[in-house]
This record gives C-alpha cells, structure tokens and sequence, in this order.
C-alpha cells in the first residue's frame, strides 16, 4: 500500500481510504470487507454523518474489535446545512460522539459547506464552537467537506487556522470546478491534509459506459479497467493524501488495493493523459445543457439552486445513470416545483440559457 503524509500531521495516511456506504446489507459480509481493507494496509475510514452511523457504528465495533481499532483513523461527519444554533451543533456532535460509546472518531468533519452554508456557519461563530469542543475533549482533529468554486474554498482555509483537512469530490471529470485542480493545488499548499471522495463519481465512471468512452478505453494503451484509469488518475496528484472509496465487496476491496500498491505519484505519461483527457471530452460531448455553474443567476427568490440542480441532471444523462440522480436530487432536498418561471435567472445568465425551460426537464427526469 502506497502511504502519504497527512497534511500537517505527523501521520502517513494509506493513498486508498475506506467509505462505508455501499457495504452489503448482511453484517458478516460488510465486517468482512473492513477487516479485509484494514489487512491490506487501508487506516482511513470515512464512516459518515449520524443517519449512516447508526448502521455503520456497530458494525465498525465489531469489526475493529481484536486490535485493528489502533490500525486506522475514524473520520465522521457532521451536515453543516442542519445546524442553525449554536445547540444545533452542540447535539449533533453529542449525538454522533454517543453512536461510538466511548470509541470516539479521530476526524470530525463539518460536511456540506459551500459559499451559502459556510456564510451561516461563520454568523454562528462555528470555529468558536469546534474550539471548544477541542478544550471538552470531545474533537481531536477538525476538518471540511466542501463542494463549490476555488475562492469560497480559499475564504474558509483562511478564516480558521486550525483546520486539519479538508475533503471534495475529485475525479478526472472534476479537474476545474468543485473546486478542481486548482482547490487541490492549494488546500496542499497550506498543510491541509487533502481528501478525495467520489474518485469514480460513485461508480458513474464504472457502469453504463457510453459507446463512445467504452471506445476510448478499448483503444488506450496499456490495457486498463476504467476503475483503474480512474484511480490512477487520482493518485497521480501527489497532493491527494487519501481517495475514499465506498467498496461493496471483497473482489472490490481486493482489486482497489493491488491499483493503490502500483500506483504512483507523477507516473502518467503523455499518452495517459491523452487517453483521460479524450475520455474526458467524450463524456462531455453527452452534456445537455451547457451550464458553467458561475452561479450568476443567483440568488433565486424562490430558494432554487439551478446551478446545482443542471449539475444532477448533466451527471444524470452523461454517466445514464437517472437513478443516483433522483437520490441526490431528493436527498439535497431541491425543489424545482417552486419555480414561478419569473426568469431573473435568465436575464441574469451569461450564456443566456433557457433556464426555466430546461428547469421544466430536470423536474421531470428527478422528481
């Protein structure tokens, strides 16, 4: 197993982290498959917010029972979007410390900011909150999960000196927003330990392939699954410190291990790069609606977050995966029924798209 140095910590961190949500539902299988990554040398586990970790909780238990609970490192989450007091924050973190009994989490992460979450976190002085919950011993490292454009990544580093990491979605697709290259480049750069999640887009990059991708990777040189494109990709940015991956079986643990142990920071050649970045156009050459997620059409008066919202759907139709797209657009809780077509949107779009029209076709792909 490849090892990277976690941020400003004085740990080496396994390149391949383990997420728990699409372990099996039968719990022998699901022990199995974290003792099984712990054994081939994984010490990140991502066990999820408080709803995942009344599952998850037991079963890590178990599983990190007999000495393998001083093998890995707990990271766990707590949704910025539902605290809107300071006793909000105060329950969640007591509510999820009390889901490990007295095996707390060695990561906490303040999951979800974006430039909106993260102004309201800031009016509730949350940094003042995670420091105290440091002095009560309840929080021993502290972190974020982000999902927006470079600057707000940048306001939330500066605004609190005490971060350890931070983590975003970061995939070959994701190479210039959310907050892309850019973002990885320079949360690295001031000692954030750097996570990435959803290496494979949550398998969209993996299943249903489209005829003109399938092509490209038949063609490509040397011969690869597109799961190991993927996460070789990844872990050529040697800024990455862990890629997390939610594996739901054994052959899945065992494959994802051999890719970490042979992967190598900086080993892509030119022709690996031309095969991503075709890879890449091609996917791109299935996206409908040309949104940039500039987000200069908003606010919205009625709360509705186009920007986001055209992101679901384009995932939706390029990866042809509609399915994982209702449930993201279900569990973000978006509501395009509230749009009143009053078209602020569209006056304000650069590129001038339909916006209220193509509105009309994601409520009816999502909903």
């Amino acid at each position: 197993m490849q090892y990277r140095k976690f941020g400003k910590l004085d740990w080496q961190v396994s390149a391949l982290g383990l997420g728990l949500e699409n372990l099996p539902e039968a719990e022998d299988e699901a022990i199995k498959i974290i003792r099984a990554a712990i054994d081939g040398g994984v010490n990140f586990i991502d066990a999820g917010s408080a709803g995942q970790l009344k599952r998850n909780a037991p079963l890590l238990a178990k599983a990190l029972a007999d000495g393998n609970r001083e093998k890995v490192k707990i990271a766990a989450v707590i949704p910025a979007g539902g605290i809107n007091t300071a006793a909000d924050f105060e329950r969640e973190l007591e509510n999820l410390l009390n889901l490990f009994n007295n095996e707390h989490p060695d990561f906490i992460t303040l999951g979800g900011l974006n430039r909106f979450t993260w102004e309201k976190a800031a009016g509730l002085k949350i940094t003042k909150l995670i420091e105290k919950a440091f002095v009560d011993r309840k929080i021993k490292y502290a972190g974020f999960a982000f999902h927006d454009e470079y600057q707000f990544l940048r306001d939330i580093i500066a605004a609190y000196d005490a971060w350890t990491f931070c983590q975003f979605q970061f995939s070959f697709m994701d190479i210039d927003h959310h907050p892309g290259v850019t973002g990885l480049s320079y949360a690295a750069e001031k000692g954030l330990g750097v996570i990435a999640t959803k290496p494979l887009k949550g398998g969209s990059l993996t299943s249903n392939i489209p005829e003109n991708v399938a092509k490209i990777w038949e063609e490509a040189k040397p011969k690869r699954s597109p799961a190991e494109w993927g996460l070789r990709w990844v872990w050529n940015h040697g800024e990455v410190a862990t890629a997390i991956c939610d594996m739901s079986s054994l052959e899945q643990v065992k494959e994802n291990i051999r890719i970490a142990v042979e992967a190598e920071t900086g080993a892509f050649s030119v022709m690996d790069e031309l095969a991503i970045s075709k890879a890449r156009d091609a996917y791109r050459s299935l996206k409908p609606i040309p949104c940039t997620a500039c987000r200069g059409c908003m606010p919205c008066p009625q709360d509705i977050d186009a920007p986001r919202i055209f992101e679901i759907y384009n995932d939706a139709v390029m990866y042809n995966d509609t399915a994982t797209a209702r449930e993201i657009y279900r569990r973000e809780k978006h509501h395009i029924e509230n749009c009143n077509e009053c078209k602020m949107c569209e006056n304000r779009c650069g590129k001038r798209i339909l916006l209220a029209e193509w509105l009309k076709k994601a409520r009816e792909l999502l909903t």
